[in-house]
């Protein structure tokens, strides 16, 4: 199912991504739906590749050239892969999650957003922009209310658990 919402500032999407669902379209990008494991792959220009896993909510904001500029995401986790230089964030609940140039997934459940940073560098900051930390390879954060947020590198089996939603066993090189 995808929703188009037109407002001034681009054009949105709701997308939520079943694995009974065909791919999906987002402005600007290609999309193939891949099943091991079930998720939606899209490829768009200027470097910026998304995968959702299956069942993922979450709303697309186009720039006006027609890319994507961010993803809202309500449920489930997506994982970013940047090629190019380029500004990007997703934004969840609890949690804004900004591109360096990275390839990064994050992961939303009803009361927290985790971020794992597989490559490059990613920022990740309170919805309400009170605290910020910078995560490089390896490492990630959870976001919850009145917690502090603290950089840690991820356990292997806690990335690849993440990952594994992707069809990646292992953090990029």
């Amino acid at each position: 199912m995808v929703t188009t919402r037109w407002s001034t500032a681009g054009i949105f999407l709701l997308v939520i991504c079943g694995s009974d669902v065909s791919a999906q379209q987002i402005p600007g990008c290609t999309s193939a739906v891949v099943t091991d494991p079930p998720r939606t792959v899209f490829r768009c220009n200027g470097g910026l590749i998304i995968e959702a896993e299956a069942f993922a909510a979450f709303r697309i904001s186009s720039s006006r050239s027609g890319g994507p500029a961010s993803i809202e995401l309500m449920s489930r986790a997506i994982l970013i892969e940047v090629t190019r230089p380029r500004r990007f964030q997703i934004l969840t609940p609890h949690a804004i999650a900004s591109v360096r140039g990275t390839i990064y997934a994050v992961d939303v459940a009803p009361a927290q957003t985790s971020v794992l940073v597989a490559r490059g560098r990613t920022r990740v900051m309170r919805r309400d922009r009170s605290e910020a930390v910078n995560l490089g390879r390896g490492q990630g954060v959870d976001v919850t209310q009145g917690v502090p947020l603290v950089v840690r590198r991820w356990s292997l089996e806690r990335a690849t658990a993440l990952l594994g939603r992707f069809g990646r066993q292992t953090l990029a090189r």
